[in-house]
């Protein structure tokens, strides 16, 4: 397999997402969620850097293994995260 980091274009419907890849500088390639993605139910979103893996022997379609988290995301200084009372769960 060949990993690669990446950019998502657009969302192609049906699980299919267009990815830009940085490697083979403009390279698009065809691409579906992996299987730990879907489980744990990991939104992707255009503009979102991803990591793909492609097969060697089509390089037109690849499946995205890993969404990088954003740098400047805005969840504050709070201690539970996004939950507006804090971390306790009722």
């Amino acid at each position: 397999m060949i990993e690669t980091s990446g950019v998502i274009e657009k969302e192609q419907g049906n699980g299919f997402y267009l990815v830009t890849l940085e490697q083979p500088e403009g390279h698009q390639c065809l691409c579906r969620a992996a299987g730990k993605l879907t489980k744990f139910r990991i939104k992707l979103l255009a503009g979102d850097k991803v990591l793909v893996e492609i097969s060697p022997y089509d390089l037109t379609r690849g499946r995205i293994t890993y969404r990088e988290r954003n740098a400047g995301a805005s969840s504050g200084n709070r201690p539970g995260g996004n939950r507006p009372g804090g971390s306790r769960r009722r």
